[in-house]
């Protein structure tokens, strides 16, 4: 066939950003099915690559979850980090107030929050315990020593934190629609002026 006619060869994706597309569908297959109910079959589906991609790249799916862990991580950290710079001069209630509409805008990047509570929940795993454990400690030793929160709302804000979690990981804002006092109630004081932004974002999910 000559060369004007041959179908223009497929686009090549760095490296780096197949990683992170793969990380990225992985964070949302986790968050969904669990550590033990995910496979790297559906990681790959969910990447639009092939399954032996997957684990040539990350070598075993406990591999691929503590690095969906890792990056997890990073982006809470950043997202914390980020929001302490632009207010270096405020007080600790505002200053907790803007941490956690921080954290509540991470739920835009579908499955950080999920695999974050899923590696929370895998303590008596040796690799992926070790590793939530110590996230859990760098988180906190960020609020203590860089936001500068004393213990007791630190533990708050963590506690309200895991709340947020274990209500998208139940999918209670679904019972909004069926006029739920009770679950609404619960849900404008958990989310508060973020309410919306996860209606949406659980919303976008599903479909």
């Amino acid at each position: 066939m000559p060369a004007s006619e041959r179908p223009p060869a497929p686009e090549r994706i760095p490296a780096a950003e197949r990683r992170e597309q793969i990380l990225a569908a992985a964070s949302r297959v986790f968050g969904e099915h669990g550590y033990a109910g995910a496979t790297t079959d559906q990681v790959a589906q969910a990447a639009g690559i092939s399954q032996p991609y997957v684990v040539r790249m990350f070598g075993s799916k406990e591999n691929l979850f503590l690095e969906v862990l890792q990056r997890a991580l990073h982006r809470l950290l950043d997202a914390f980090r980020v929001t302490l710079a632009d207010g270096a001069d405020e007080d600790a209630a505002t200053l907790g107030q803007r941490l956690g509409e921080a954290y509540a805008d991470l739920i835009t990047d579908r499955g950080i929050l999920l695999s974050l509570m899923q590696a929370f929940l895998l303590g008596n795993d040796p690799a992926i315990g070790a590793a939530a454990r110590s996230g859990m400690l760098e988180v906190y030793r960020l609020l203590r020593e860089e936001a500068g929160l004393s213990a007791e709302s630190t533990v708050d804000f963590l506690a309200h934190g895991m709340l947020f979690n274990t209500l998208v990981a139940m999918r209670m804002p679904d019972d909004l629609e069926r006029g739920d006092a009770a679950a609404t109630e619960l849900l404008q004081c958990s989310f508060r002026s973020k309410l919306d932004l996860v209606l949406g974002a659980m919303s976008r999910g599903a479909e």
